[in-house]
């Protein structure tokens, strides 16, 4: 399976192509603003270096948020658009999933924290093989860690150490991941082949996960 994936969610934009198991190309830049100019130059340099005409493709994969309101708008028409061009099913993961897909297998759950700014982070939890024990929310630190599962867990993400800051007694059983802030467009693409095999292929577009409603208000 051919799998063309990218992410626009949060602090990142990242453009990946898998296939057989191994990344074949992946960009990525760090960037705040600027996903819509950035993203569509990565697709291309990754499909270049690949040799890849896009109806080669089996399957295109998009986070879908939590995130940037903005960049995962960005990340989610191109995904949309391209799949309606080529005629291709389209996966969405959540940039939660695809930030816990990240680490790698072990036997401690998971549990993901992304800085949503104005006091709150976006979380959720996975058992180690990467089942949700809840869905996503957005929730102040404080109430954000009561859904960290009983037992070895590790916390990652942007939001991490704000979690950190509320668990100075649960120290001994919760391990603080200082990386994995930012979803990787091919991790999201390993992730996105798999579940499309064990699953078969989505026959809906994905819709955008947005948790809260966005800052800009209309006057």
């Amino acid at each position: 399976m051919k799998v063309l994936a990218f992410d626009t969610t949060l602090e990142a934009c990242s453009a990946a192509l898998w296939q057989g198991g191994q990344v074949l190309a992946v960009e990525r830049q760090h960037i705040v603003r600027g996903h819509a100019e950035a993203l569509m130059p990565m697709v291309e340099s990754v499909m270049a270096e690949a040799g890849f005409e896009y109806d080669a493709l089996d399957l295109i994969a998009v986070t879908r948020g939590p995130g940037t309101f903005t960049g995962l708008r960005i990340g989610l028409a191109a995904a949309r658009g391209l799949g309606l061009v080529c005629a291709r099913p389209v996966l969405g993961l959540t940039s939660l999933e695809a930030l816990a897909a990240g680490v790698p297998a072990g036997d401690e759950s998971l549990f993901v924290a992304i800085d949503a700014r104005r006091g709150e982070v976006y979380g959720q939890a996975f058992d180690a093989s990467l089942v949700p024990l809840c869905e996503p929310f957005a929730r102040s630190p404080a109430a954000a860690a009561e859904a960290i599962p009983e037992g070895p867990a590790l916390v990652l993400g942007s939001g991490a150490a704000l979690i950190r800051e509320t668990q100075a007694g649960e120290w001994q059983r919760l391990r603080f991941s200082p990386g994995n802030e930012q979803p990787d467009a091919a991790v999201v693409a390993a992730r996105a082949a798999a579940l499309a095999a064990a699953g078969g292929l989505p026959e809906v577009p994905p819709a955008p996960l947005y948790l809260r409603q966005p800052d800009a208000r209309l006057p």
